[in-house]
């Protein structure tokens, strides 16, 4: 019994000195109108997930008629991206990259758009048992869009119609994988 509670001691002590105080800056891109591109950046004053997780525009680009979002993932069961901009009615090409070097069996990825108002945890659920149909459940009514499910060093790319305006939520339905793997898709 000591011995489980030195090491639970020891493990609490190693996990406050990793988090620490580290302070790092942040930055934030906004694609306006006519492609201008805005820079600012703040202070972060806590070493989070969005400090490496990217914010904003990054990632996103607006080319002739269409918006390009390129989109990551890893080993580590993370985006590259948190938030997606888009207009109303705008193409959207997004790419998926696994930049991991696990196989899809183990750490595949996909990008899952989901209908406002999805469940995130019960649509996960639901998907987790749909290995057949690549972690989609049959017959829902609640994707948007979505890719196909790609492991390490592969890339796969889909385009769609941004839907109306609102808030909208985007995962990875890989089991177990949309508890890290989410963000939001803003349509404005």
């Amino acid at each position: 019994m000591k011995d489980i509670q030195r090491f639970l001691m020891i493990l609490a002590t190693v996990l406050l000195v990793s988090c620490g105080d580290e302070k790092k800056e942040q930055e934030t891109i906004t694609i306006g109108e006519e492609g201008t591109v805005e820079r600012s950046t703040t202070a972060n004053p806590t070493n989070t997930a969005t400090d490496t997780a990217g914010t904003a525009a990054e990632g996103i680009e607006r080319q002739d008629g269409f918006v390009q979002v390129n989109l990551t993932g890893n080993d580590q069961m993370q985006f590259n991206l948190k938030e997606i901009r888009v207009k109303a009615g705008e193409t959207v090409r997004l790419t998926l990259k696994h930049v991991g070097q696990l196989p899809e069996n183990a750490m595949g990825h996909n990008f899952v758009l989901l209908q406002k108002g999805t469940d995130i945890v019960d649509f996960a659920t639901k998907a987790a048992s749909a290995s057949g149909n690549e972690y989609i459940p049959e017959d829902t009514d609640q994707v948007i869009v979505h890719t196909e499910m790609i492991g390490g060093g592969e890339e796969t790319s889909i385009e769609f119609t941004a839907p109306e305006a609102g808030t909208y939520d985007f995962i990875c339905s890989f089991p177990g994988h949309y508890i890290q793997m989410q963000g939001k898709f803003i349509v404005e």
